[in-house]
This record gives structure tokens, C-alpha cells and sequence, in this order.
């Protein structure tokens, strides 16, 4: 299988580059897997879909401010960090931009204080490849604070205006630190459509993987199978698990909001069986593509994602690639807004394996 095969040519005008002013103004592109059959409507079409005893599963992660941008005080030259993840205490795991001279024991300095003396510092102690690097972070006060009052939201490269909210580049529902990027698929819900969506029986469940590294990170290999996904931190709660286990048992549907939340699911599935999980956390590489076998996710809101993405391929081997290639080609001529801030799409019915 090859990376060209999940290509398809995108007009640049139909990337959002803002998100809408009220989060479920957003278009809906459904999708029965079953049948084949496309339907177009607005988010909130989306309660014509979902079932009463349906189980809404939500990433809760929180965006981290995780874009730094400062100085290598030897020479002025200017440096960006990305952070990705907390390795301990102080030491990160990030991806830095230029790369090439941030040597072990370079120093790095973000921000001023009144005095114009640096309020952050950074020290390179690792290399890793591809531009990640482990960097020590040495500061006055506390490092959250420094984060808030330095950092910058990590859009994604395709996005080059400037956010204005910050919270919109999360959901409403987010809880735990930790992520490089937001899982989009969620930025569409408000609070009054959730409980909009609890009044007629649907429920909802909250686990969290932490977006890392593969969200920027594009596939430079043309065969599927070399690639190797960057790991990333879960958790599902044992309140969590109890409701997949009840919700498998009484023949609910479990809908992944997001490929992160499918991601999850499926990990667990894996580690356990579906209609047997418990709470657990870890790290997950998994990389789902075509000829894959989903054990818990019955139906999955997505957005809109990348030519030649993993997340395509995840879309694909939910739904068939040609099926998914069909709806993107649809999406295009009709104008949907794609990626982060873009339009959504729910994916339903039966794969005809369960």
C-alpha cells in the first residue's frame, strides 16, 4: 500500500484559516458506510444520527501554549520550541526550529523581565532526529505561569493567521494539560449541544491522549507499512471503561469524536477486548490504515484532514478508501472548510464484520 493512493488535490482557498464565530455553525458531511449514501447538513444535524443509548466518547485534553519563541544569546540568532511532552521534572521532549546548531549544551533564552534579563531558560541535552531535541528548562517562579505569559497556541503550519481567542483552539470540554494541538474534532461542540444531546438519551465519556509529535510530523516514506507513528500519552478513566463495557452490552453504538478518541478506543480494545476494558494509561503508536480490523469504534466525527495523511488512512480503513476519496471529492465541489477550524464529517454504519 502506498501514500499516493490516499492523494487528492486540494484547492489552498478551502484551509480555514479562522474558526467560525459560533462553534456549531459548522457544515456536516454524513456518511453511511454502509450504503454508500452522502447527506449534507450543519453540526447539529448530527442529533438525527445518533441514537438514544449511543455513547459519545470525548478526548478531554488541554492544549498546552507550547510554541516558544527566543534566542540563542551567544549569537541572537532566533530559535522556536515546540513542546511535545514532559519526559521529568523540567526536561522536555521537544521539536525545535533550526535544529541543525542546537548542539548538547546550547542555551537558549525566552522572554525578558524588567531588568531585561531572560525569564526562561532552556539547555539542550539530547539530539534526536528529524529536529526533536530533550531540552532542561530553568526559571524563577512557576513554569505554567511562564508557559502562559510566553507561549503561543501550536497551530499547525497551514494556519498563518494569527488566533485571536485562544479558547477556541479548544474544547469546550477540555481538562488535562498536555497536548501539542487540539483535537479538532471536538472544537464544534458547545455546552447547551451536549446537554442538547444527554436530553435525548445519548451519553457521553471523557478519555485523553495527549496530541503529540504525528500531528506535525507529515509521512516522507511511499509505502504505508514503513511508516512508524510518534507515541502518545493516554488515559481511560474506570468510569470511562464501565460505560464502553454497559454500552457494548446493551447494543449502544460507541462514536469516537475525533481520531484521537478512535485511537484510544481502539488501543484499549487491543489490550483488552472489546466489552472487557478497564481503566488503563500508557503510550499508544498506533497507526491504523486500511486492512485494519476495528474492535470498539462503531461510528466516528471527523474533520477534514490532509492528502496523504495518517488520518486519511485512519478515515480510510473506517469507511473504505475509495468511499472516503468519493465523499472528499464531494466535500471539495460542494466548498467545505477543511482541517483544524474546517467543517465536519460523520462517518456510520456497519463494516459488515460484527
Amino acid at each position: 500500500m502506498f501514500a499516493h493512493e490516499f492523494d487528492f488535490e486540494l484547492p489552498e482557498e478551502l484551509i480555514a484559516q479562522t474558526p467560525l464565530p459560533e462553534r456549531t455553525a459548522s457544515r456536516l458531511l454524513a456518511l453511511d458506510r454502509t450504503t454508500g449514501t452522502i447527506e449534507h447538513g450543519t453540526f447539529t444535524d448530527l442529533r438525527r444520527y445518533l441514537k438514544p443509548g449511543d455513547l459519545l466518547v470525548l478526548n478531554d485534553t488541554r492544549v498546552l501554549p507550547a510554541r516558544l519563541r527566543g534566542i540563542k544569546p551567544e549569537t541572537g540568532a532566533r530559535v522556536e520550541l515546540l513542546l511535545l511532552r514532559r519526559l521529568e521534572g523540567d526536561r522536555w521532549e521537544v521539536l525545535a526550529k533550526p535544529a541543525k546548531r542546537l548542539k548538547p549544551g546550547t542555551v537558549l533564552a525566552f522572554g525578558e523581565d524588567e531588568t531585561g534579563a531572560p525569564l526562561l531558560h532552556a539547555v539542550v541535552q539530547a539530539e534526536g532526529e528529524a529536529g526533536l531535541r530533550t531540552v532542561e528548562f530553568r526559571y524563577r517562579g512557576i513554569f505554567q505561569e511562564l508557559l502562559d505569559r510566553l507561549g503561543e497556541m501550536p497551530l499547525p503550519p497551514y494556519i498563518r493567521r494569527r488566533l485571536e481567542d485562544r479558547e477556541r483552539y479548544q474544547t469546550v470540554y477540555a481538562k488535562h494539560d498536555g497536548s501539542a494541538a487540539a483535537p479538532t474534532a471536538g472544537l464544534h461542540f458547545t455546552n447547551e449541544f451536549l446537554d442538547e444531546l444527554r436530553a435525548s438519551g445519548v451519553r457521553t465519556a471523557f478519555l485523553t491522549l495527549h496530541v503529540g509529535l504525528g500531528t506535525f510530523r507529515p509521512m516522507t516514506v511511499e509505502r504505508v507499512e514503513d511508516h512508524v507513528m510518534h507515541a502518545e500519552y493516554y488515559e481511560v478513566s474506570a468510569e470511562t471503561a464501565a460505560m464502553l463495557n454497559e454500552t457494548r452490552e446493551k447494543g449502544g453504538r460507541i462514536v469516537a469524536v475525533g481520531t484521537t478518541s478512535a485511537r484510544t478506543l481502539e488501543t484499549a480494545a487491543a489490550r483488552f477486548g472489546p466489552g472487557k476494558i478497564e481503566a488503563c494509561s500508557g503510550w499508544t503508536d498506533l497507526f491504523i490504515y486500511p486492512g485494519y480490523r476495528f474492535l470498539l469504534v462503531d461510528a466516528l466525527l471527523t474533520n477534514f484532514h490532509l492528502p496523504r495523511s495518517t488520518l486519511v488512512m485512519l478515515v480510510s480503513a473506517f469507511a473504505g478508501r475509495e468511499l472516503i476519496l468519493k465523499a472528499y471529492r464531494e466535500a471539495i465541489e460542494r466548498r467545505y472548510r477543511f482541517f483544524s477550524f474546517g467543517d465536519a464529517m460523520f462517518i456510520y454504519g456497519t463494516d459488515g464484520k460484527r
